[in-house]
């Protein structure tokens, strides 16, 4: 993730200790510890939308071999004595789960901190109130775009208005919501209403995703932004997320999946605010660019443990069979190996960028998905060769 409100406008937001190392400063700092991964859970396949990016390719059934409770009772407690910060409960859906709230709950009465990731279409006052009931500490609710956009993207009739009413539901009762969009040639000219819409609603958090190529997504690699397209995104992100500022109005911008932004935002400032710039350039240091297999990990709903939660179709192993912490920490399986120390693996562009302490290689996924090779250069980078340094 990079923070585009913390790198432009220093605004410190909760999750800033697990990016940027802001223990002192941070409401998160109790759970900062930069040798344990936030998880991930996918705790179930089933979905009420068909959202045609989705990289779990959800369904509106449950997976038959889907982690019982017993099962998801025992690999919380695992989370928990490896020392897991955050839980993200995803899916699927997760609210459709009948027993996500007690799995919640025990993640947090052991010292987990809880958040969820949902399309905010199933929440009503009794679920919201048992969100604020165990403390989750987030609600990530997605959306594509205003009305009958966001419709057509996630293949159903009045989704926005189920999620916005989702999210005024958690509004009203003193929930942090995050809203969350994919960006695709479908719906990046939204942007706007977005930002006028988190304006609105009072939401606390918005996070722009750049397209992973994985389960359904891989389809729409086509309906990804160009270069071009994706310099104005993320040109117009960092402008309105410093007019929100300049107002007073203290928001989280996050853009999520392609850390050249970071570098992008750092080669502007440079030009215009050097002494902004320096300051910026040590904070992507500290965060050290993409985190797939090192601080961030996702487990699926029968178990198996992914790099992170696009990796779907490369297992490291079951926490059915062996506990998470051994699992994550077994360097004999290649891609792990290769993801916690693969700048002298990577290839092409990547393997010549100047930045690369910064980016770290970018997603990975998506390099392997357009060249089948997991090393190749990301090609979702959209900074120039002279801009890297690599003519």
């Amino acid at each position: 993730m990079i923070s585009i409100s913390r790198l432009l406008c220093d605004t410190i937001s909760p999750g800033d200790s697990l990016r940027y190392g802001d223990r002192a400063h941070s409401a998160l700092s109790k759970y900062a510890n930069g040798s344990r991964p936030v998880v991930v859970w996918n705790c179930t396949r089933q979905c009420n939308l068909a959202c045609i990016h989705c990289y779990a390719s959800a369904g509106n059934r449950k997976s038959p071999d889907e982690m019982d409770t017993a099962a998801g009772r025992a690999f919380i407690r695992d989370l928990a004595e490896y020392g897991v910060p955050v839980i993200l409960f995803s899916g699927g859906e997760p609210l459709l789960r009948k027993d996500m709230f007690e799995l919640a709950q025990l993640a947090q009465d052991l010292g987990i901190r809880v958040a969820l990731s949902t399309n905010g279409t199933v929440i009503d006052e009794e679920k919201a109130e048992k969100l604020k009931q165990i403390g989750f500490a987030e609600v990530g609710i997605s959306l594509d775009g205003i009305g009958t956009k966001n419709d057509r993207f996630r293949g159903k009739e009045g989704a926005f208005a189920a999620a916005l009413a989702g999210i005024r539901g958690c509004r009203e009762k003193g929930l942090r919501v995050s809203l969350r969009l994919t960006i695709t040639k479908h719906n990046y000219q939204e942007i706007p209403a977005i930002f006028r819409l988190v304006e609105d609603e009072k939401i606390d958090r918005v996070c722009f995703y750049h397209l992973a190529y994985a389960g359904r997504g891989d389809s729409l690699r086509n309906q990804d932004l160009t270069t071009a397209q994706t310099r104005e995104v993320v040109d117009l992100i960092m402008k309105r997320t410093q007019e929100l500022h300049d107002r007073g109005m203290k928001k989280e911008i996050l853009t999520v999946g392609n850390h050249a932004d970071g570098v992008y935002l750092y080669l502007k400032l440079k030009e215009s605010d050097p002494r902004r710039a320096e300051k910026v350039l040590a904070l992507l240091r500290t965060n050290g660019g993409n985190n797939s297999g090192i601080k961030i990990g996702a487990v699926d709903d029968r178990g198996n443990v992914h790099p992170d939660q696009f990796w779907w179709h490369h297992t490291l192993g079951n926490v059915l069979e062996r506990k998470f912490g051994d699992i994550w920490t077994d360097t004999s399986e290649p891609l792990l190996r290769g993801l916690k120390d693969r700048k002298g693996l990577l290839k092409g562009r990547c393997a010549r960028c100047q930045y690369l302490e910064l980016c770290n290689g970018n997603l990975r996924v998506r390099a392997e998905a357009v060249y089948g090779d997991v090393w190749e250069s990301d090609p979702a980078c959209y900074l120039t060769d002279q801009e890297i340094g690599a003519k």
